[in-house]
């Protein structure tokens, strides 16, 4: 009985270990994967919701909760006084991916009043590939073949989704 105690030790000992690491090296995945189920509720919510509006309002709309959330978070975290602290050329950069931000949501809300939820997103999602190339070009990020391989299956499978979605109306 003694061995299955120790045993049983042992393994609550792992998984508590497992606990303690998995979070250092695996939480960026759970919250890029959380991400992504956001996103992907975030499109039939919005392409609900313009339903009846102009795409442009709905964005708006949207974007008066993002700025309210966002700055409550900030605040909450006690992160407001750093706003001071920030260096003109991180400013310049958040500010330029601002804007492109809006432009590409304003897209993207155009798209879904235009096409349906399941061939829009395939087809925005390609960002993918072009964070791939722009990262590889502005940050030097190193690129393989299985890098590369994804990039052209996510453009196929992409394509592939928006096509197949298209035929089922």
């Amino acid at each position: 009985m003694h061995l299955k105690e120790a045993e049983t030790k042992r393994s609550k000992n792992r998984i508590n270990h497992l606990i303690c690491i998995l979070p250092l090296y695996f939480m960026w995945i759970v919250f890029a994967l959380l991400a992504a189920l956001s996103a992907a509720i975030v499109v039939i919510l919005s392409k609900v919701g313009i339903k009846n509006i102009d795409s442009s309002l709905g964005f708006a709309i949207q974007s008066l909760l993002i700025l309210l959330v966002s700055w409550s978070v900030v605040i909450f975290q006690g992160n407001l006084p750093d706003v001071t602290r920030i260096e003109k050329r991180t400013w310049i950069f958040l500010i330029i991916a601002g804007i492109i931000t809006c432009v590409s949501s304003l897209l993207t809300f155009r798209a879904l009043k235009l096409g349906n939820a399941s061939q829009v997103s395939p087809l925005e999602r390609i960002s993918l590939v072009f964070v791939i190339i722009l990262s590889t070009i502005f940050l030097k990020e190193r690129l393989n073949w299985q890098i590369i391989l994804g990039a052209v299956l996510m453009v196929a499978g992409a394509i592939l989704i928006t096509l197949a979605a298209g035929s089922t109306k």
